[in-house]
């Protein structure tokens, strides 16, 4: 079974070309056939494929300098790589496997061997994907593990020890009260940090989906929920001098939601637009159902609306990368630029998406979309 798997053939001879196509193609793999290693270095470009064979003599690019600027890429370096010879060039066979071809083909060729080396290939390239993906996983849940003890342990120390100097301290020395309280701050923030990265990493795994879908459920009182997550910011916009307001339906139809993790994320988005606006300015929440043309399921809309300072057109692409904080020179937000990237992720976990419209100066709008829950 090939599972449309794609070849990529590159070989000069024409009618060989055909013929290893035809073969190949009969067995139902995807095939993308050219005559040198620079066209088969532009088909790479354009689409990698699962498996390269490719004959060694040929003009332009020989396959021995297409090889070597295949394993030269570190996405490409996976791909298994067939070379094809005739049957007098033994040293063909040596210099190739001195490079590290994974295998060879012998010209002429028979078409059971062909498929019985394509196929073995192929097997073996996915049982070492499959294998450097169980070790990733496995490694991104020891790395959960780690930051979720050994950070947070210390981290509570700083805290617990912070606070009880700041207890202690008289409140006539000014200056203790100011550096302990600088501590106290400074863990605060690092304290986030941590939880961010560990929560990034944690969505990252296999596990956290499967947690998700086994927590997640049929709720019919979102509008309550996204009250709950506003009235929890009431007083940081008051502070900040920011109007926080809400436009909700009441009678929205159900969602599937694991609550805490979409509480999480809404709550960020309100966080970003009190913080990005300005006193005097206002900041909304609006809820609806709604629905797209030409689309069979009707979903529920939560926006998060500011009148803030807005994204440049080239940020927007980036907004929800990992890492990424919009304008970092000119605006230092205190943080590793994960907010909006958890957003997303946990977004998606609920079978959503994201959008965001924006403009310098004028604000942004931060769209949530939730497919409609059968009750």
């Amino acid at each position: 079974m090939t599972d449309r798997q794609t070849i990529l053939i590159v070989e000069d001879h024409e009618p060989l070309r055909m013929a290893l196509r035809a073969v190949l193609e009969t067995e139902g793999y995807r095939v993308r056939a050219v005559s040198n290693g620079s066209e088969a270095l532009q088909a790479l470009e354009a689409q990698p494929p699962d498996l390269i064979v490719s004959d060694i003599l040929m003009p332009e690019m020989d396959g021995y300098d297409l090889y070597r600027a295949v394993r030269a890429r570190p996405a490409w370096v996976s791909i298994p790589f067939i070379f094809l010879t005739v049957k007098a060039s033994r040293e063909d066979v040596l210099k190739g496997k001195a490079l590290g071809a994974d295998d060879y083909l012998i010209k002429p060729l028979d078409p059971e061997e062909l498929l019985v080396t394509v196929e073995a290939q192929l097997g073996r390239a996915d049982a070492v994907h499959a294998a450097a993906a169980t070790e990733f996983e496995e490694l991104k849940e020891e790395l959960v593990m780690v930051l979720g003890h050994e950070l947070r342990t210390p981290l509570t120390y700083i805290r617990c020890y912070a606070d009880l100097a700041l207890d202690s301290a008289s409140s006539q020395d000014g200056d203790a009260e100011t550096y302990w309280n600088g501590v106290r701050q400074g863990a605060d923030r690092l304290a986030r940090l941590v939880e961010d990265v560990a929560l990034i990493a944690q969505l990252g795994t296999d596990q956290a989906l499967e947690n998700l879908s086994a927590q997640m459920e049929v709720r019919q009182d979102l509008p309550e929920i996204i009250d709950t997550v506003v009235h929890q910011f009431g007083r940081p916009a008051a502070e900040r001098g920011v109007r926080l307001r809400t436009e909700v339906e009441r009678d929205l139809p159900p969602v599937r939601l694991h609550a805490a993790f979409f509480v999480d994320a809404l709550g960020r988005l309100v966080d970003n637009a009190i913080r990005f606006s300005s006193e005097g300015k206002q900041a909304t929440v609006r809820a609806r159902r709604a629905a797209s043309e030409g689309q069979a399921t009707p979903f529920v809309e939560v926006a998060v609306i500011d009148e803030g300072v807005g994204i440049s057109p080239k940020e927007i692409p980036h907004v929800f990368d990992r890492f990424h904080q919009v304008d970092r020179d000119e605006m230092e937000q205190q943080g590793l630029g994960l907010g909006l990237a958890i957003v997303q992720r946990l977004i998606e976990m609920h079978d959503g998406e994201i959008a965001v419209e924006s403009a310098p100066g004028e604000g942004s709008t931060f769209t949530i979309r939730l497919p409609v829950a059968e009750t």
